[in-house]
C-alpha cells in the first residue's frame, strides 16, 4: 500500500536543560533513568541494529548534546523551503558521525550542504533569531504529553511514540489511514528531537 504522504518536522527537545557542552551519554543515561553502562550499550546495540535494517548509520553516541539551536536553524530552514533536507543533515551529523551540533559549525555546514547559505545560516545562529518561536512550538507539542523520540502524529490525530520496529509502524500507520476517501489521506509527521 502506498500513501501520499506530507512530512512537517517540529522541534522538541529531550534535554533543554542540557548545557552547551553536553555531558557524557553513560551519566546522563544513568541519572535520567538509572540504567547502567551495560543496559545503554544494550539498548545502543539495538538502536544500531534497527537503524541499520533501513538504512539508517547511528554510529557510537558518547555524549547528549544541547540541540536548542540546531531547532533554531531548522525552524529558519522551513522559511527557506528546505527543513527536511537540514533534519537529515543535522540527524547525520549527530547520530552517525557523533557531531555536537551545540557547535555552530556543525549546524552551518549541514545548513551549507543541503544549498541553504552558509553566512545566513551562520547570522541565525549568532543572533539567536527565530528562538520564542522554537520554544512556542515546542511548548506546545510538550502540552500534547509528547515525551520522547520519535513521535510521529498520523492525521493529525494518532500518536505513534518511540522507536518501533518496521513492521510495527507500518501496521499502526495503516490503522490509522482514512479507508473511504483518499484524498483526505495525509500524515503529520511530527518528528521531534531532543537528541536532535
Amino acid at each position: 500500500m502506498q500513501w501520499d504522504a506530507q512530512l512537517v518536522v517540529h522541534p522538541f527537545e529531550l534535554n533543554p536543560q542540557m548545557g552547551p557542552e553536553g555531558e557524557a551519554i553513560v551519566d546522563y543515561l544513568g541519572k535520567k533513568y538509572g540504567r547502567t553502562p551495560e543496559q545503554i550499550e544494550q539498548t545502543q546495540a539495538m538502536i544500531r541494529e534497527r537503524g541499520a535494517n533501513v538504512g539508517l548509520n547511528f554510529g557510537p553516541r558518547t555524549h547528549v548534546y544541547n540541540t536548542f539551536d540546531a531547532h533554531r536553524l531548522l525552524h529558519w530552514a522551513g522559511l527557506e523551503g528546505k527543513p527536511l533536507p537540514l533534519k537529515l543533515a543535522l540527524l547525520r551529523a549527530y547520530h552517525s558521525d557523533g557531531r555536537d551540533p551545540s557547535n555552530h559549525d556543525v549546524p552551518v555546514e549541514a545548513a551549507q550542504s543541503v544549498g541553504l547559505n552558509a553566512d545566513a545560516a551562520r547570522k541565525v545562529l549568532q543572533n539567536g533569531d527565530y528562538a520564542d518561536e522554537v520554544r512556542a512550538e515546542e511548548h506546545e507539542f510538550q502540552s500534547q504529553v509528547i515525551q520522547s523520540v520519535p513521535a510521529i502524529i498520523f492525521n493529525c490525530r494518532y500518536l505513534a511514540s518511540g522507536g518501533q520496529p518496521v513492521e510495527t509502524s507500518s501496521r499502526s500507520s495503516g490503522r490509522c489511514w482514512p479507508k473511504r476517501d483518499p484524498a483526505l489521506s495525509r500524515v503529520n509527521a511530527c518528528a521531534r528531537s531532543g537528541s536532535l
